[in-house]
C-alpha cells in the first residue's frame, strides 16, 4: 500500500514536497512515480525512479523543476516541486510496479497511493 502526503495550497514560483510512504517489505524492488490529474483532464505522467539504477524520468511539463527521489532505509518516495506553477494544480498520485525499467505506462503499474491535492495559486 502506498499513503501520499504534504500535499496544500502554494503561490506560483513557490516550492512544495510531497511523500509516499509504501507498506511491507519489498520497497527495494518497486519502481516508484508520480501521476497527476488536473479537473475535467486526464491523469498524466509526472515522473519516476526506478528501483535499481535510481534513474529518473520527468514529463516535458515539470523537468528542471520537479526532482524524485527515493529512501529505502524509510520506504519512502519524494517529489520536490520547485518554481510552481498554476497549470501544475491537480491531484497528485504515486505509483508503484515491482522491478520495471520505467512508470509511464498505467497498464504497467501494481499500486497506486490516494491522491493529495496540490494548488498553486496565481
Amino acid at each position: 500500500q502506498l499513503q501520499a502526503s504534504g500535499g496544500g495550497l502554494v503561490q506560483a514560483v513557490g516550492s512544495l514536497g510531497l511523500s509516499c510512504a509504501a507498506s511491507g517489505r519489498t520497497f527495494s524492488s518497486l519502481t516508484l512515480g508520480w501521476f497527476r490529474q488536473a479537473p475535467g483532464k486526464e491523469r498524466e505522467f509526472v515522473g519516476y525512479i526506478t528501483w535499481n539504477t535510481l534513474s529518473t524520468n520527468y514529463a516535458a511539463s515539470v523537468k528542471g523543476r520537479f526532482t524524485i527521489t527515493r529512501d529505502n532505509a524509510k520506504n519512502t518516495v519524494y517529489l520536490q516541486m520547485n518554481n510552481l506553477k498554476p497549470e501544475d494544480t491537480a491531484v497528485y498520485y504515486c505509483a508503484a510496479r515491482v522491478y520495471g525499467l520505467g512508470l509511464i505506462d498505467m497498464n504497467a503499474i501494481r499500486y497506486w497511493g490516494q491522491g493529495t491535492q496540490v494548488t498553486v495559486s496565481s
